[in-house]
């Protein structure tokens, strides 16, 4: 099966369990008329559509894997944000709640930003306010967001950060706001199933950081650039991102180390508002 077979045999497969193409496409968090466009050839799925699909009907893992390596015939997928802006950013960001909910074991690398699963509201709200969104996309992608989080408190996952020293000190929201960033941080790296580690400044480094990406259970890693999002799946390329983080890992401050240096960048802030108050 290649690539532009695709779409007949998920039709195939769905037909074959007997769900209804609108309970495939709610449960594969896409509009029925884009299944329907998948079905028919109209439309070229990404990897991501295909695992959504087969996980909404539900089939094999020999199965799933069968498709899924014709799916990654393409190793590459860019989408501009001006198209996922179209979609809709709370939209999006249930299609990543989807992806976590599959996900076993995510590893993220952040040189920029609070990672979104760690972000308290106020961030969230910053983050997409620089979308120049109406208010009302503006909340439902600050909700969309916020109900993803919920994967950090299933302790069948293991959930891995690695982020640079710059993103605490960022000011995307007034100091007392960053205070009550770095706490959330804190708070959340004593989840056990959870390790958030920080890349000091202060360290000598052997590499840089470039941009941020995600790594899902070895198959798929999720880069952000300034125009588009690129989903990688080539096993060689992902093997690259997973070196990339392991190394940054292997410098950066965890547990009790990272927390402490956490909370001195904290009490800057906090002694920082008392000055101004």
């Amino acid at each position: 099966m290649n690539r532009t077979q695709l779409g007949t045999a998920l039709r195939e497969l769905r037909l074959a369990s007997g769900k209804e193409a609108k309970a495939v496409a709610r449960g594969a968090v896409m509009s029925p008329s884009k299944l329907s466009k998948i079905e028919t050839g109209k439309v070229s799925p990404t990897v991501v559509d295909v695992e959504r699909i087969l996980t909404a009907v539900g089939v094999s893992d020999e199965i799933k894997a069968a498709y899924m390596a014709a799916a990654r015939a393409e190793a590459t997928e860019t989408t501009a944000w001006r198209l996922i802006r179209r979609l809709g950013h709370h939209r999006k960001q249930q299609q990543l709640k989807a992806l976590d909910d599959s996900t076993q074991l995510l590893r993220l690398f952040q040189p920029s930003l609070v990672p979104g699963l760690l972000q308290t509201p106020e961030y969230v709200r910053a983050v997409f306010a620089r979308r120049d969104l109406s208010e009302q996309q503006l909340s439902r992608a600050v909700a969309a967001r916020l109900a993803r989080q919920q994967s950090l408190y299933d302790p069948t996952k293991t959930l891995q950060f690695v982020i640079t020293e710059p993103v605490l000190r960022w000011r995307l929201v007034p100091a007392t706001m960053m205070a009550g960033q770095l706490d959330r941080i804190i708070s959340i790296s004593r989840l056990s199933h959870v390790d958030i580690r920080i890349v000091p400044l202060a360290t000598s480094q052997t590499d840089v950081p470039a941009h941020s990406f995600v790594i899902r259970d070895d198959r798929m890693v999720t880069v952000e650039t300034v125009h588009a999002e690129i989903v990688v799946t080539d096993p060689r390329d992902v093997e690259m991102y997973v070196r990339k983080f392991d190394g940054f890992a292997t410098m950066a401050l965890s547990g009790d180390d990272m927390r402490r240096m956490v909370e001195y960048i904290r009490d800057g802030f906090l002694r920082e508002q008392e000055i101004v108050s």
